[in-house]
């Protein structure tokens, strides 16, 4: 595939990405415009300053980390099909959250705060979990790694039902709504605490380029070329585990972006990560955004939670996957 293929795909992707930042927080139930902003009009501002523009943000920080992380576990585990749940860490968030709203005290841990913390000590719950099931005196294989995520997320998913099982109504509402994953954030706040880690993940996934072109030809081959894989596993796995906690953290679970998003993009700009990495990053960010957008308007005033959408577009992409392979 040639570079100037890749490198117009690219800047098409970046100029998607600042036409999403540009015109989605003027699109909604209630448009607005920047005539109104400038004019001085309070709701207006409000509305596109303190409600749309830090949605589109996130949105974008979001839709880019899950299909970059996405790159990465479909790498780690030369599986088309592995995506940033794949290892549980978006369900110890979940249990995180759902033990949060089930036993701690309202008045101490209302809003994003109390959820938060525990979702994210959930996230690396689990994470450090699968690591120790997977872990052998030889290191960590790949295959045991995927395995150990599996029943983590199911034992995980068996102690969130029974959680529910033993609440009242009000807290499975909570509870089933924070899982439907969302956007809707109010100020800046939850946009800062994820852009440190959406970054730092992104820019160490960009430093190890080199040695997951390599993983791409097989672990043994890896190896005798100087990459340490168990080391690289380590790296990682920590890595994207760190960056999708803490952004399920804020947003709660939203599969399939990062399942998705990848597989789209590599028929446009290969396998090679120093083109795949970034066109994941912008082109899972603009998706994201296009997905909640859809969401907030379908049903306006109403608002679909954005994971609902991506889950109804991502099962029926998997199946094409799936079919897709086995006629292969």
């Amino acid at each position: 595939m040639s570079g100037g293929r890749r490198r117009t795909v690219l800047v098409a992707l970046a100029v998607a990405w600042l036409a999403v930042l540009l015109l989605a927080p003027l699109v909604g139930s209630q448009p607005v415009s920047v005539g109104d902003v400038i004019s001085g009009d309070p709701a207006a501002t409000t509305i596109l300053l303190r409600l749309r523009l830090p949605r589109v943000l996130l949105a974008l920080l979001a839709g880019g980390a899950l299909a970059v992380a996405g790159v990465g576990f479909q790498t780690l585990f030369r599986n088309p099909l592995a995506e940033p749940y794949t290892l549980g860490v978006a369900t110890g968030a979940a249990l995180g959250a759902v033990i949060a709203l089930r036993f701690a005290d309202p008045s101490s841990l209302a809003g994003f705060a109390g959820v938060a913390v525990a979702s994210f000590a959930g996230a690396l719950g689990a994470t450090a979990l699968v690591v120790g099931l997977a872990w052998r005196k030889s290191g960590i294989e790949s295959g045991t790694l995927l395995l150990a995520g599996v029943a983590v997320s199911l034992s995980a998913s068996a102690i969130i039902l029974f959680i529910q099982y033993l609440s009242d109504a009000t807290q499975t509402f909570r509870m089933v709504r924070w899982m439907m994953g969302g956007l809707a954030v109010v100020g800046y706040g939850d946009v800062l605490w994820v852009a440190p880690w959406v970054v730092a993940g992104v820019g160490v996934l960009l430093a190890l380029r080199w040695d997951l072109n390599q993983l791409l030809t097989g672990e043994e081959l890896a190896a005798s070329r100087g990459v340490d894989v168990s080391r690289l596993r380590l790296v990682l796995l920590g890595v994207t585990s760190l960056m999708v906690g803490a952004l399920v953290a804020v947003t709660g679970p939203i599969g399939f972006v990062g399942l998705m998003v990848p597989h789209l993009l590599r028929g446009a700009v290969g396998h090679d990560h120093l083109w795949l990495a970034p066109a994941a990053f912008l082109g899972g960010g603009a998706f994201l955004v296009v997905c909640d957008l859809v969401a907030r308007t379908v049903m306006a005033p109403a608002q679909l939670p954005v994971g609902v959408l991506t889950a109804l577009l991502g099962g029926p992409f998997f199946l094409w996957l799936l079919l897709g392979r086995r006629r292969g």
